[in-house]
């Protein structure tokens, strides 16, 4: 290779490798995995995403709260599937091929929710998240954080981690 040649690539290679300036001032970001529920497109912080998996061998349960699917193996790993549409009293639209399961985590507690499709990673402002939901309301506003201004709806992923309603305990006599 001509020395001149190599020189060019080195120094794109170094100008690629700089990380981009945050302008100075400029407000705090949000890295958000965005899917689809329904007709709406929801984002959940990715530090509580473990990984996507897809939907396979689904293994209902008896005797549960509707919004609990089932259980799926996962990587030698039993993980219970929530279904937020029923959780959050959404319109539903049945199972299909593209449907995955997001794996949420956090220190205490490990789960999957089922997405319509999976759309990928988003970097949002903080500042441009509307937190004032007037037509909100019942179970889904406490699992909200906010509107973007594209109408990207942001969950909670701690409140829904943290939820009392995830932990089925049922005692059969």
């Amino acid at each position: 290779m001509k020395r001149e040649t190599r020189n060019l690539l080195k120094t794109r290679a170094l100008a690629m490798a700089i990380e981009p300036e945050q302008k100075s001032g400029s407000a705090a970001t949000m890295e958000l995995l965005t899917f689809s529920l329904s007709t709406e497109t929801y984002g959940i912080e990715t530090v509580y995403v473990r990984e996507v998996y897809p939907l396979e061998a689904l293994t209902p349960l008896p005797g549960v709260p509707s919004y609990i699917l089932g259980l799926i193996h996962v990587r030698r790993q039993i993980m219970p599937v929530v279904d937020l549409k029923k959780f959050l009293n959404l319109p539903d639209s049945g199972l299909g091929e593209l449907n995955k399961v997001i794996i949420l985590h956090n220190e205490e507690m490990e789960f999957g929710i089922l997405a319509d499709l999976v759309h990928g990673i988003q970097i949002v402002d903080l500042e441009d998240i509307n937190t004032t939901l007037p037509t909100v309301s019942g179970i889904g506003e406490a699992f909200l954080t906010g509107v973007t201004k594209e109408g990207l709806i942001v969950l909670d992923a701690s409140t829904l981690l943290g939820d009392q309603n995830m932990v089925v305990e049922e005692e059969v006599i």
